[in-house]
């Protein structure tokens, strides 16, 4: 079986030879060589599949005996041969842009993840301790419904990951509580131990009024569409956790968005198939999370620094961050340079300077911290002011700096919590710990 594989070994030498044969310019073959030795052939040919020659526009072949599509769409195969003016070093700045990108993704899905296992361990517990092992609390897709193949249902699978969670954990609060109180655990115990990927999966499968109370609680009406955003989020979760490409990733399972009159911010995605398929949708649906948990949070001025700083100058090579598509959300300009035009005729660009409220201008609107009390998304008026959770601490939320641009419809968050339910802490109370996060 494997000696059909036509590929053979190759030498870190013999490996840099082919790709300058391939018309990849290598201006220091030594510090070329550390690369390929550190960082592997395979896992940069990633990032510099992007500067490979295309063909002309070309139609798929359909193979013999397959049904033939209704629609195709032309494409370019990509070739050997690299683009003009292309170097070994392009490749290496993209890789480690896109290293950047990653850790500082992941800094945020930590705190999203942590708020994640209160909220749901907070909203199972109040129907019962063990809530999570009754399937009567939970959806009848989620609880009854039988696998075709497996014969199981998705709580059972899900219990089976509960359980490998709970069994392989060295955790002391966990062996303190099996040796106290024995199994099973308390659901604001086993929460903790519990991955992104488990909590998105239980909480999909929720019923809807559990799951209402929770996604009402970031500015998101429907629960459903909620648990499509944490599903995704679990995919860039593990898109990250195993250091794959990131930056121009195609985002197959994407999700779903709120009307447009709910999260006016998130308009410009709904007009464009383009931005709904690239990773910067959920780096937005990321920073809409995140300025509820932690409205001082600046980890969004963060992202901004890193795409406007440190993405490598590829523009020789005909690539921008419109790969992940910021840059047209930003300008206003595809990649060519043309104006790009949304759905109302205007450029996105001008819509946040035209409106009080937000609008397309995601990148404006999710960056600039801006003064909350000008605006009045339509779930402001029914919500509660929130706390930021740290451990077991109910820590009072910082105020939102006023500035040029409302933020990502500001979550729906009032901008000072009310001081009544606060009552011991005063003015001169310390701030969040890690609040540069």
């Amino acid at each position: 079986m494997t000696q059909g594989y036509p590929k053979p070994w190759q030498s870190y030498q013999k490996q840099l030879e082919l790709l300058m044969a391939r018309g990849m310019a290598v201006t220091d073959p030594p510090k070329a060589l550390e690369f390929l030795e550190r960082i592997g052939y395979y896992r940069l040919s990633g990032y510099w599949f992007a500067f490979r020659e295309r063909t002309e526009l070309c139609c798929p072949v359909i193979r013999q005996g397959a049904k033939r599509p209704t629609k195709t769409k032309p494409t370019r195969i990509p070739l050997d041969n690299f683009k003009p003016g292309t170097t070994f070093q392009n490749a290496v700045d993209l890789y480690v842009f896109d290293k950047k990108l990653r850790l500082l993704v992941m800094d945020a899905l930590e705190r999203i993840e942590i708020a994640l296992r209160v909220d749901i361990s907070h909203g199972l517990g109040k129907h019962e301790k063990f809530a999570y092992l009754r399937p009567e609390l939970f959806h009848e897709s989620f609880s009854t419904q039988l696998d075709g193949q497996t014969g199981l249902t998705k709580h059972h699978v899900w219990l089976g990951k509960h359980a490998a969670l709970i069994n392989r954990s060295n955790e002391d609060f966990i062996r303190h509580n099996k040796e106290k109180y024995g199994l099973p655990l308390a659901v604001w115990v086993a929460c903790e131990v519990w991955d992104f990927g488990t909590l998105s999966m239980l909480y999909a499968g929720m019923t809807e009024a559990d799951q209402d109370a929770i996604s009402q609680e970031y500015g998101i009406s429907n629960g459903r569409i909620f648990a499509s955003w944490l599903r995704s989020l679990n995919y860039l979760r593990n898109v990250c956790a195993h250091h794959s490409r990131l930056w121009n990733r195609n985002i197959v399972d994407q999700p779903k968005l709120p009307p447009k009159e709910q999260t006016p911010a998130f308009s410009a995605f709904h007009d464009d198939p383009h931005r709904r398929a690239r990773p910067f949708m959920l780096l937005c649906i990321t920073q809409h999370l995140m300025k509820v948990i932690n409205p001082s949070s600046s980890w969004g001025k963060r992202m901004k620094a890193l795409l406007e700083n440190d993405f490598p100058n590829l523009a020789h090579l005909g690539l921008r961050l419109d790969g992940m598509g910021w840059e047209s959300t930003k300008t206003g300009r595809n990649a060519t340079g043309k104006q790009k035009v949304s759905g109302n005729k205007k450029p996105l660009s001008n819509l946040c300077a035209e409106a009080h409220q937000p609008t397309g201008a995601v990148l404006l609107a999710i960056i600039k911290a801006g003064d909350t009390s000008s605006i009045t998304p339509p779930y402001a008026r029914t919500r509660k002011p929130r706390t930021a959770r740290f451990g077991a601490f109910l820590l009072p939320l910082a105020p939102v700096r006023s500035g040029s641009c409302p933020p990502i419809a500001s979550s729906g968050w009032p901008a000072v919590p009310d001081p009544s339910r606060h009552a011991k802490w005063t003015a001169g109370s310390p701030g969040l710990p890690g609040s540069a996060c």
